[in-house]
């Protein structure tokens, strides 16, 4: 085995903006929300939303109310955020294969083929339902639900789970997030940052792309034997 093998054990991917992308649809489910509650919502502040959970995004969102949101009690957020999955589950039920980011596919066959156990770290509560209608969870050795986990990202709690689940030491893992609390989970975590997106935004990652057609096993161990 080399170097390069040895530095490997798992691969563990967030899904929204890596494997397919929904923000389109968290978008319109959090635009429809807002807009009955008669908050301002447009793309540039749903950019703070990203790779955070459902309840934060919610907290941001009430946090531009003049009294900051406070006069909303824990029963009623759960409400809205069960109402924001209702209009986002109606969303991403045409979400198919189609929809599966470019060179994602390849790169799960050469981690599957190399013997590279891969994992789900996703905020997504609807993650395994995605991963059904892309028609990609047979590539997964653990999916981890985040109502298991203590805390969300930027904490590192959902990729230290998947690690585990998966059997494989954070320190010869991997973690491809294409958000800036996603790539701070994966470094609180020990593990290598793979950015997917704007370098800039993603700085603290290790290797950054620029989208998921630059993404390759070759590639990954590269830069994960060189650090």
């Amino acid at each position: 085995m080399s170097k390069e093998e040895q530095a490997l054990q798992a691969v563990i991917f967030d899904l929204d903006g890596v494997i397919t992308d929904t923000a389109k649809y968290h978008y319109e489910a959090w635009k429809q929300l807002a807009e009955e509650l008669g908050i301002p919502f447009d793309r540039e502040f749903n950019e703070q939303l990203k790779g955070i959970d459902r309840m934060a995004s919610l907290e941001k969102i009430l946090g531009q109310l003049p009294d900051g949101g406070t006069s909303f009690t824990l029963e009623h957020k759960q409400e809205l955020t069960a109402r924001k999955n209702g209009n986002y589950q109606q969303l991403i039920q045409a979400v198919d294969e189609s929809e599966i980011l470019p060179g994602i596919l390849e790169l799960f066959h050469e981690l599957k083929q190399a013997g590279v156990p891969i994992g789900l770290a996703s905020a997504s509560r609807n993650a395994e339902t995605l991963l059904r209608q892309l028609k990609v969870e047979s590539y997964f050795d653990a999916v981890v639900d985040p109502a298991s986990v203590a805390r969300g990202k930027p904490a590192p709690d959902i990729f230290l789970r998947a690690a585990e689940e998966l059997g494989a030491d954070p320190r010869y893992c991997v973690g491809v997030e294409d958000a800036e609390a996603g790539v701070q989970a994966i470094k609180s975590a020990g593990m290598f940052a793979v950015g997917v997106g704007d370098a800039e935004i993603l700085s603290n990652a290790d290797y950054v792309v620029p989208d998921t057609s630059k993404l390759s096993l070759a590639v990954i161990r590269q830069h994960v034997a060189a650090r």
